[in-house]
C-alpha cells in the first residue's frame, strides 16, 4: 500500500550549500520536515551545482518521513546569470537592464526543457524568452 501524503510543498535553495538558517530552516520545520535530515539529502544530492539556486519539491508522509525532487533552476535566475545583472526591471517594458543573445535563450532552454509545458525546443525558447521581456531583459536577434 501506498504512504498516504500528507502535504507537498516547493522552496528554493542555493545547491550543495544549503544550511537550516532561515529562511529554509523555519519553513521546513513549520512544514514538519527535519531541517538536519532534509539539508543533508538536499546537500548530497545537489552538489554538483555549487551554489546555484535549484527548485525542490518536498512530498510529506502522514508517518513523518519525506521524498525531495530536485528541479532546474528558475528561468529568472538563469537568465540573470546569463545577463550579469543583478535583478530584474522594476518597470520592464521601459526600462530595459540587459540583454541575452539566442544561442543563451536556447541554453537555458535545454536546461529546463523537462520542468517546462514544451513540446520542442522552439516552444521552451519562446517561454524563456517571455520571462527575459518581463524582466526588462531584452534577447538579441529575435
Amino acid at each position: 500500500m501506498a504512504k498516504k501524503i500528507e502535504k507537498q510543498f516547493k522552496v528554493l535553495a542555493p545547491g550543495g550549500q544549503a544550511t537550516p538558517a532561515p529562511p529554509l530552516g523555519p519553513a521546513l520545520g513549520a512544514n514538519g520536515v527535519n531541517p538536519g535530515q532534509f539539508i543533508q539529502l538536499f546537500n548530497d544530492r545537489t552538489r554538483d551545482l555549487n551554489g546555484k539556486i535549484v527548485g525542490c519539491i518536498i512530498t510529506l508522509y502522514a508517518d513523518r518521513s519525506f521524498d525531495i525532487e530536485i528541479k532546474s533552476s528558475p528561468a529568472a535566475v538563469l537568465l540573470r546569470a546569463a545577463a550579469g545583472i543583478e535583478k530584474g526591471s522594476g518597470v520592464p517594458h521601459t526600462e530595459k537592464v540587459g540583454s541575452v543573445t539566442k544561442d543563451q535563450v536556447r541554453a537555458i532552454a535545454e536546461e529546463k526543457m523537462e520542468d517546462l509545458n514544451a513540446a520542442c525546443i522552439e516552444s521552451a525558447m519562446r517561454i524563456i524568452e517571455g520571462t527575459a521581456r518581463s524582466m526588462g531583459v531584452t534577447v538579441e536577434g529575435a
